[in-house]
This record gives structure tokens, sequence and C-alpha cells, in this order.
């Protein structure tokens, strides 16, 4: 491959995660009297974590979050880790098709235990071994800052100009861009706009891919 090892985004990269979290928030903000569709959430929050996504909800409403918003983030949260969510389009197949000594890694804004379960949901439990990491649970900043990726490829003992990096959202795209990886932007998600693969070359992105095939070819 063109590269020594890769790095994965999660949500919106190997499942399904923001098409339906964008709406549960979409749903409960519309409830309270602030309208917003599931494609403007994910415009405004895709991508974002703990302070910066409540102070990005906090600014599109107007005034404090409601209380009653974290206890539905909750049981929103305990339903999907029950019922388990879909891989992207072509995702387990590329993982599994990768070469097996080829280091890889997960740099996630969400908690590891998010990512285990769903990674066990999908199948592709021992794909990444230890190496899953977490922006909230293994570096002081998380997205969009490059501290992740620069954490994950040290524990993989791969430079960073040597790792490809695979993110959706513009929040993690400039953190995996300012890191100095080749980052590939992937818009094969269902929550991808057909304008997302422009948002995401703005901001610098060495590749575009529709898709898994396409990132194969990319790094073939």
């Amino acid at each position: 491959m063109k590269v020594d090892a890769i790095l994965f985004d999660f949500d919106g990269v190997l499942i399904e995660s923001e098409a339906i979290g964008n709406r549960q928030i979409a749903d409960y903000l519309t409830s309270i009297g602030h309208p917003i569709t599931p494609e403007q959430s994910m415009a405004n929050f895709m991508g974002l974590a703990g302070a910066d996504f409540l102070a990005r909800i906090e600014q599109w409403i107007g005034r404090p979050i409601p209380e009653d918003f974290h206890a539905a983030r909750k049981a929103e949260d305990a339903r999907v880790m029950a019922e388990g969510i879909e891989a992207v389009a072509g995702a387990v197949a590329f993982v599994e098709s990768l070469p097996p000594d080829l280091p890889r890694a997960i740099v996630s804004s969400s908690s590891t235990r998010w990512i285990r379960r769903h990674l066990d949901h999908i199948g592709l439990t021992g794909a990444f071994g230890d190496h899953i990491y977490s922006g909230r649970e293994h570096v002081a900043r998380g997205k969009p800052a490059p501290d992740l990726y620069l954490y994950g490829a040290n524990a993989l003992g791969v430079p960073i100009e040597r790792c490809a990096i695979i993110e959706d959202s513009p929040v993690g795209a400039t953190g995996a861009v300012a890191s100095g990886g080749h980052v590939i932007g992937l818009c094969a998600g269902s929550h991808c706009a057909a304008d997302h693969d422009q948002r995401l070359r703005a901001i610098g992105v060495h590749a575009i891919a529709h898709d898994f095939l396409n990132v194969a070819r990319l790094l073939a």
C-alpha cells in the first residue's frame, strides 16, 4: 500500500451513527421550539463532542440547554447500545481486506465503550486489537485539534506522514489535515449530503472517496 498505517474515524466512517444521532438531535430541538432538520443538525453539530458539542447546541437555541436534553441523549445512547448500529456500506469488507500486518487504529471522539460495542455488532471485534483511541479518554484536546491522530500514529509506531487518515466530518478533517497525515475525505455514509465532498475539499483533504472501493483504489 502507499502508506504504512491507517487511522480510522469511527462514527460516519465505520458505522451509520451520524444519521441516527442527528435525527434524534433534530427531533428533540424541534420538540422544544427550535425547529431544525436532520440535515441542518449534521451541518452544525457533526463531529463535535463534549463541551464543544454542548456549546454549539446552546449557540443554536440561544439559551442554556434544558436539563432533559441530557436524559434524552442518554436514553437514545442506551437504545442504540442495546440494538447496535449498522456498518457503513463496504466498511467491513474493506477492513477485512487489509493486509493482516498493516497497522491500523481507530481515532474517534466517542468513548472506547461505544466503539467496542459497535465493532462487536458489525463483526470487527478483533480487527483493531487494543488500538482504539478516544478523544475524550486519551488526549487533553479532542477534535478538531490534531492531537488524537498524532497519538494514534505514535501508538502504532508509524510517523504521521506515513499514515492515511479516513475522516467524514469537517471537524475531524480539520484536525486530520493539521496533523500532517494523508487525509481521505469519506462521503460513503447516509448522512453525507450532495455537497459534502466540497466541504471536505475546502478544508484541504488530500483525496475524496465516495465509497470504500474508492478508498482501496486510492491506497493501492
